[in-house]
């Protein structure tokens, strides 16, 4: 695919429960970590292997909207609120989308 001309990024980020999600969510769009999270409030399955083991669980997924100039300090705060020993930190690459909203989510997450 082409280059990447945002700097947006969205950051998938899987949690243990709901309550847990919704906190993270709170904490990282108040602290301008983020512009905005989706939070799934029905559970995804994973399926993983983890210490050598298949593992299954259900899993809250969040899909945080955020900017290249935030994703440093919003994986610490993720690892510092975290439950889990390793938890997800995926980000993904915008390579565009509509202009209103890439300048809203650059504005609202610096």
């Amino acid at each position: 695919m082409g280059r990447n001309t945002t700097t947006a990024r969205v950051v998938l980020v899987t949690c243990g429960s709901l309550a847990e999600g919704r906190k993270i969510a709170r904490a990282v769009v108040t602290k301008g970590l983020a512009a905005c999270v989706n939070v799934t409030s029905a559970p995804v399955e994973s399926i993983y292997r983890w210490k050598g083991k298949l593992e299954s669980s259900k899993e809250i997924l969040l899909i945080i909207k955020t900017t290249l100039l935030r994703v440093k300090q919003l994986e610490k705060e993720i690892a510092r609120m975290h439950s889990y020993e390793v938890p997800e930190f995926l980000v993904l690459c915008v390579d565009g989308g509509s202009r209103s909203y890439l300048d809203w989510l650059a504005k609202a997450a610096g």
